[in-house]
């Protein structure tokens, strides 16, 4: 038995009711199906079973009732056509990016991405004979001036990691279309709560749902969202026969993520904008990005793009690495982790970490000084972070 869909419903009902399947048990909780394969009441019936004439499941790899679940809901919520989740966030980058091109092909790039991200379409894709362009996100000109008769698609992360930059996606989404290319888009540090992506113009919108979806530090997992036919066309055969594959369970516990999203990502949010007015003006910053604020240097498209700001801060501690270590060390709530959107505040030196295989002068092109430390916010009392923050500083 399967919920009704209920399209005129407000988000937050959507999140708990959308895609729920409920077994002849009646149970409230969306049930786990931890199987790996299924049975055919006959041959014949095997036989149609995969060659889609009949409705119904044959391999977890494939599909699962409880995978099935996470994928309608986390659809309604983008407001996607369809989805595929995957084992983790760099799987739905990979597949996203792998599904599209073949030898031959050339990609262009944001250079401010995540570094398994730039990794992709810097290293793996060259070696398959898919050429890359790298541009910087913010100048469109540089997006026009890539472009190849062989581009195929292109991808960016907005806001950008670390350093919290802003793209235009409605105007690099119609830069790709009139190159006859796709756009995919990072929206995790953004959430599909604050940002819709594939209503601004692009074609396809993945997420490591280990960072927000999640939010508890519990699981990995990823999702694609696009058109039906850009998952059926580009995504789904490349999942089935290659099996980045999402666990049953990693699909129930990130159901259960989604109940509590906006909860969460809104009070996380609130407490962000607090410590970044409360911190912005403190003397051992050199700076402090945060897209909630007005005097972000996007802040007219963070208006025009975002219904939200973010639960994540970057912070440049004067004095460089040393002084940023300083910080990091004299923590003691907020605790030092590569994570992020998680319920606990977390803080990371993406120059030593997320970003280390990257030489000197590419991090300056990316706009991560040696000082900067990435702060996502939690769920603790935003005069506990404060607090915490405020002495670590001093000791910076």
């Amino acid at each position: 038995m399967t919920s009704p869909q209920h399209p005129d419903h407000h988000l937050e009902t959507r999140l708990v009711h959308e895609g729920s399947q409920r077994t002849p048990f009646g149970e409230t909780s969306e049930a786990l199906f931890l199987t790996q394969g299924f049975v055919y009441e006959s041959a014949e019936s095997a036989e149609r079973r995969f060659l889609n004439e009949e409705p119904g499941y044959s391999y977890s790899r494939y599909s699962n009732p409880t995978i099935d679940a996470f994928e309608q809901r986390i659809a309604s919520l983008e407001g996607a056509e369809a989805a595929r989740a995957t084992a983790s966030g760099m799987a739905a980058v990979t597949a996203a990016m792998v599904g599209q091109v073949q030898a031959g092909d050339h990609v262009v790039a944001a250079r401010a991405l995540f570094g398994s991200c730039r990794w992709v379409v810097e290293d793996l894709l060259p070696r398959f004979g898919v050429g890359c362009t790298l541009v910087d996100g913010a100048d469109l000109s540089q997006w026009r001036e890539a472009v190849r008769p062989e581009t195929k698609a292109f991808l960016l992360e907005t806001p950008t990691n670390p350093s919290l930059d802003i793209i235009d996606i409605a105007a690099v989404a119609a830069i790709a279309h009139e190159a006859g290319a796709t756009l995919t888009v990072d929206n995790v540090f953004a959430t599909p709560l604050f940002q819709k992506p594939l209503a601004l113009g692009a074609d396809c919108v993945v997420y490591s749902a280990t960072k927000h979806i999640d939010g508890q530090g519990r699981c990995l997992g990823g999702v694609i969202l696009a058109s039906t036919e850009f998952i059926e066309t580009k995504v789904q055969q490349f999942l089935r026969m290659t099996g980045p594959s999402i666990s049953p369970f990693n699909a129930w516990v990130l159901l259960k993520g989604l109940e509590t999203l906006p909860l969460r990502v809104e009070k996380q949010t609130a407490t962000a904008g607090y410590l970044a007015d409360a911190l912005h003006d403190h003397s051992k910053l050199q700076r402090l990005i945060y897209p909630g604020r007005a005097d972000h240097p996007q802040a007219e498209l963070i208006r025009r793009q975002m219904s939200g700001a973010s639960t994540m801060i970057a912070l440049e501690v004067k004095g460089g690495k040393a002084g940023a270590f300083r910080f990091l060390n004299a923590l003691n709530l907020i605790r030092i982790s590569n994570n992020l959107g998680d319920a606990k505040s977390l803080v990371t030196h993406p120059a030593t970490t997320t970003h280390q295989r990257f030489t000197p002068e590419q991090r300056a092109e990316m706009s991560i000084p040696d000082g900067l430390v990435r702060l996502s916010v939690g769920l603790e009392h935003r005069d506990d972070l404060l607090a915490d923050l405020t002495r670590a500083l001093e000791c910076a």
